[in-house]
């Protein structure tokens, strides 16, 4: 149970679409790595959501771009969200691959968006992809992520 204010959530009780929506509307703290890697969620919906992101100067490899853990890490984070999104109360998730390929550098200081969107769901895994895109639609890194589905032992 998380009491926020004067309502309370019953988490173990809520579908992921219903978390993540939660965590999207305020109801619920982001996610703490949404503190290292600035992502706000803007879209969330059963198989695909939606993030705006920014690199900052946190985020830059020893020769001044920024490192390629940011991408990898938005990629992680919104091509697991989309699972995430389709999955029942009381069950979770959690990336088996993720392969990441680079079209661009990603820029410093620039508002970006992420998007991830589930490609197939079964009982045990979940297949998604996501890229990140700036607001003219120039793509810059792209994955496909498979996720093992968790399910309470009976």
């Amino acid at each position: 149970m998380f009491t926020n204010g004067e309502k309370s959530l019953d988490i173990k009780n809520m579908s992921g679409l219903e978390l993540l929506t939660a965590m999207s509307d305020g109801l619920l703290p982001a996610p703490s790595i949404t503190e290292t890697i600035p992502m706000k969620m803007d879209v969330i919906e059963k198989g695909n959501v939606k993030f705006i992101v920014i690199a900052d100067s946190r985020h830059l490899n020893p020769v001044g771009g920024v490192h390629g853990g940011f991408a990898a890490t938005v990629l992680d984070s919104v091509t697991g969200c989309a699972v995430h999104s389709t999955l029942d109360a009381g069950i979770s998730f959690g990336t088996v691959d993720l392969n990441i390929k680079m079209m661009r550098p990603i820029p410093i200081n620039t508002h970006l968006f992420a998007e991830g969107r589930v490609i197939n769901i079964s009982r045990n895994l979940g297949v998604s992809e996501g890229d990140i895109k700036d607001a003219a639609g120039k793509i810059y890194a792209h994955a496909t992520c498979t996720c093992s589905i968790i399910r309470p032992s009976a």
